[in-house]
């Protein structure tokens, strides 16, 4: 166990530890250009929205970004990183430029956490960002061919290798595959992270989370939040839980079912409630953290944040929410046999 893994453990098993929040909201209110993006670069492909590459053409932004967090309360600051793979990167004509975005982006986020905790003696953690990409292992694009696939297990494989390979260089403490909207694709995800991190020779913990696409509760790919726990837990991750997709108040019942029986950590980090009619998020700070404080009473999670629409100003009234409040206890759960379908199925002997 690394000194990062061992620091974490015990800091959320005395305390709710607090995430960071969007990063595409923050960085809009920049009002940046084709120019701040594209920077020095000679690119063919319009640049404009493609917030990864800030990370070598504004690392400022980036920067200023992170510290607003770690000044709000966060424990956590995840990389800029969502997209930086070949396949996400290859929309911007970008491919070549993925290993220098990971490793700028982690040591970004790396400087800022370690200036943050000079300043006041508190330890923050970063985690390498994964994104889902918009490629699924689990489904064909094309209705009429349902064996067809756009990518293939290696290729896709490969793709997250290279991203993991440099945030692992860069520094980060933990990797985190995100906004799991395919459980296939969050397994290649989780292999590539181990693999990276056995040929860097370091042990770099991993936290999944699962986004829910519908009502019913489900991911794309049709699993419930406790099949793809069953589905993943073979990789032993640090953290596990629920991002994106919904608002506080429409996680709450997802996360109560994660909860029962799941003996790792849980990280929750909703939207800034659902998008209004132009896309854009209006829950105020104190509302989301209103609604975080019943996950709290309940004993749902073990770290909080905020995803799509939330800003630092929401870290800090969850973070101030949050003050004092013990984490979920973990709980031991019997050794079954837990198999997953769409639906998780415990086999009894």
């Amino acid at each position: 166990m690394t000194s990062a893994e061992q620091a974490f453990r015990a800091a959320a098993a005395e305390r709710i530890l607090v995430f960071d929040g969007g990063y595409g909201t923050a960085i809009q209110k920049y009002g940046l250009t084709e120019a701040d993006y594209r920077g020095d670069l000679d690119l063919a492909k319009d640049q404009k929205g493609n917030n990864d590459l800030l990370c070598l053409t504004r690392p400022d932004v980036i920067s200023a970004i992170h510290t607003a967090y770690c000044e709000a309360g966060a424990d956590m600051i995840e990389t800029n990183t969502f997209s930086s793979t070949q396949i996400a990167m290859a929309d911007y004509g970008c491919e070549h430029l993925v290993r220098d975005i990971n490793l700028a982006a982690a040591r970004l986020a790396r400087a800022a956490c370690d200036a943050a905790t000079a300043k006041d003696g508190k330890r923050r953690f970063v985690t390498g960002s994964i994104g889902p990409t918009n490629r699924t292992l689990s489904l064909s694009p094309d209705v009429n061919d349902p064996g067809y696939r756009e990518v293939t297990f290696d290729e896709l494989k490969a793709t997250y290798r290279e991203q993991c390979d440099a945030l692992i260089e860069g520094g980060v403490d933990f990797l985190l595959v995100e906004t799991c909207f395919d459980t296939l694709n969050a397994k290649v995800a989780g292999l590539a992270a181990r693999e990276a991190a056995e040929a860097a020779g370091r042990d770099v913990p991993l936290m999944m989370s699962f986004t829910i696409t519908d009502m019913s509760g489900r991911n794309l790919s049709g699993h419930t939040v406790t099949a793809f726990w069953y589905a993943l837990r073979h990789l032993k991750p640090l953290t596990i839980g629920i991002n994106c997709a919904f608002g506080a108040d429409k996680m709450r019942p997802y996360l109560t079912e994660l909860a029962k029986d799941c003996d790792a950590l849980i990280l929750a980090y909703p939207n800034a409630g659902l998008p209004n009619e132009l896309g854009q998020y209006d829950e105020l700070p104190e509302r989301t953290a209103e609604l975080i404080r019943e996950w709290v009473g309940e004993g749902l999670v073990n770290m909080v944040g905020g995803c799509c629409g939330t800003t630092p100003a929401h870290i800090a009234a969850i973070a101030r929410m949050v003050a004092g409040d013990s984490g979920r206890a973990v709980p031991e759960t019997p050794v079954q046999t837990r198999l997953a379908g769409l639906e998780p199925f415990i086999m009894v002997a």
